[in-house]
């Protein structure tokens, strides 16, 4: 495990240069489906997402990039979608194939589920992929566990708060 500390920054639209270069490897969409994005898509999605709400307003969006702590590298990115007036989140965590394996997912998604469990979540969710063995090790290092629901082919793993 790496003994880089990480930073959570909030996601901006200037991130998109950065973060295509992250998101560029074709083996990160194994599990996941779809494809590295252009710049352009990612500026995009980007614009969508740091608008902060779903255009219903149903759905909260919070998104930040992971940074490596001694340089400010981001390595990936992680995000929850709160639903139902705060009650509950799903989050969903990537880092860029280069830097896999180091520890930084985990350290992620852990403050990821400490922080919505403090502003007063109740119960946060994820979606893995079966075969997706790292993203497992992830979630339960998050203090998620897995139940016997699938959705899509997608195993669901569940935190509530204590």
């Amino acid at each position: 495990m790496s003994e880089d500390r990480i930073s959570l920054t909030p996601l901006t639209v200037a991130d998109a240069d950065e973060m295509v270069d992250v998101l560029s490897g074709e083996r990160l969409y194994t599990f996941t489906g779809g494809s590295a994005p252009t710049l352009e898509g990612l500026r995009a999605r980007y614009t969508r997402q740091v608008a902060g709400r779903s255009p219903d307003g149903l759905e909260e969006w919070r998104n930040w990039i992971v940074r490596r702590g001694r340089d400010g590298r981001a390595v990936g990115y992680v995000q929850a979608t709160i639903t139902e007036q705060g009650r509950r989140a799903e989050i969903a965590w990537v880092i860029g194939l280069a830097w896999q394996r180091r520890g930084y997912a985990s350290q992620a998604a852990t403050a990821l589920v400490a922080w919505l469990f403090d502003r007063g979540v109740e119960q946060v969710v994820a979606h893995i992929h079966p075969d997706h063995a790292a993203s497992a090790t992830v979630a339960a290092k998050a203090g998620l566990s897995p139940t016997d629901r699938f959705d899509d082919g997608e195993r669901l793993w569940r935190a509530e708060r204590a």
